[in-house]
């Protein structure tokens, strides 16, 4: 008999940007799924039974983000959707994106032209059009919402400008599917758009690259294989993943989206660490629900993170794919907090944040914030 998988002490879990809990209807899809032996590119009726599923999902995904299904391309993943993106469509081309990008875009674009972001965090469309009227790139990369504060790009405006300078636009929508009311960035004038399972309540490890039609038909295949997904993407299909990410959307998207619920716990929340002396980065922008982004002088953000796990709450300090890293967040830096990119926490609520959230987390954020207060002072003393 073997001994259980060890997990997390109980805790108040507000990193859902990191990952959402799994949603019950993916765990049921993903569970369903694994009892399917059926490789979907085989002709017989076990795999004719798993290529089935497969098109279900594709077809259910396509729907809810605005994509014909024969132009969804399942992967591993967001960074592997971005990857895919940046190959297949630059065509060796300059490319710009914007200076709060997710690191999987700036790695995969290491020589990109930077677009500058105003102080809210959203894209400089001044500035942004100058780049492309200068340089007219093969692509542009933008997020439609970031991770770090969830400030929200207007995707329309940006698809507009890029299209003025026949310049492809590229979306990191990784944050914002199962989020926002209306994810359809194809139809705003994107010409690809990322997505992941995780971020909205399925399972880890599956991703998905949805390309307008133009784009499809000129799309380049980071991964060569077998022949699957068209042709664009290579692999035996993670059908688990992939029934458990189409479960996941629908129900992110059966109740009101956005979450006004979520809003409100995260309102509160801004609203008590405010008492406490902290600024909310990308507070006079648009934003997700559930995120906020909460920058405490005097304490650097490690340690923000440490004493709240300690207290029983679950936060990141910026991405979690940058976890480790001691340096400061470069979305925070672009907006122009200078040093205090270095204070700063980021409280993701999940789907499932219990209604307690704000009480819970600020008991434990007021104990912080009289510690730095505490640090600021014995600071001032000694230069004295």
């Amino acid at each position: 008999m073997t001994s259980p998988l060890p997990g997390a002490e109980p805790g108040l879990y507000l990193d859902a940007n990191a990952t959402e809990a799994l949603r019950p209807e993916a765990r049921e899809a993903v569970l369903a799924a694994f009892d399917l032996v059926g490789n979907p590119a085989s002709v017989h009726a076990d795999g004719r039974a798993a290529r089935k599923l497969l098109e279900s999902a594709r077809a259910a995904l396509a729907a809810r983000l605005g994509a014909r299904p024969e132009n969804v391309v399942f992967c591993a993943g967001a960074t592997e959707a971005n990857a895919m993106a940046i190959h297949g469509l630059a065509g060796g081309g300059a490319i710009v994106i914007g200076a709060t990008e997710h690191d999987a875009v700036r790695a995969a674009a290491p020589a990109a032209l930077i677009a500058p972001v105003d102080a809210a965090g959203r894209l400089d469309q001044t500035a942004f059009a100058a780049l492309l009227a200068a340089h007219r790139p093969a692509l542009a990369c933008v997020m439609a919402a970031n991770n770090e504060t969830g400030v929200l790009n207007d995707i329309a405006a940006i698809a507009a400008l890029c299209a003025a300078q026949g310049t492809r636009l590229h979306v990191d929508a990784v944050q914002a599917a199962g989020r926002v009311a209306d994810p359809d960035y194809l139809a705003q004038g994107a010409s690809s758009v990322a997505t992941s399972a995780h971020k909205l309540g399925g399972p880890k490890g599956v991703g998905a690259l949805l390309l307008a039609p133009e784009a499809a038909s000129a799309f380049a295949p980071l991964i060569r294989g077998g022949g699957q997904e068209r042709g664009r993407r290579g692999g035996t299909h993670n059908l688990p993943g992939i029934a458990g990410f189409a479960a996941a959307l629908d129900a992110a998207h059966a109740t009101t989206c956005p979450d006004p619920r979520l809003a409100a716990l995260r309102d509160a929340i801004e609203a008590g660490a405010r008492d406490c002396g902290a600024r909310i980065a990308g507070a006079g922008a648009p934003r997700l629900p559930n995120t906020t982004c909460l920058v405490l002088p005097g304490l650097a953000a490690e340690a923000q993170v440490i004493a709240l796990d300690l207290d029983g709450i679950r936060v990141s300090a910026g991405s979690a794919c940058s976890s480790g890293k001691a340096a400061s967040s470069h979305v925070l830096a672009a907006m122009g907090l200078g040093d205090l990119a270095g204070n700063a926490i980021r409280v993701s609520l999940p789907w499932n944040a219990p209604d307690d959230a704000p009480a819970r987390f600020l008991a434990a954020y007021r104990r912080l914030a009289a510690r730095a207060l505490r640090k600021s002072a014995h600071v001032s003393t000694s230069a004295a």
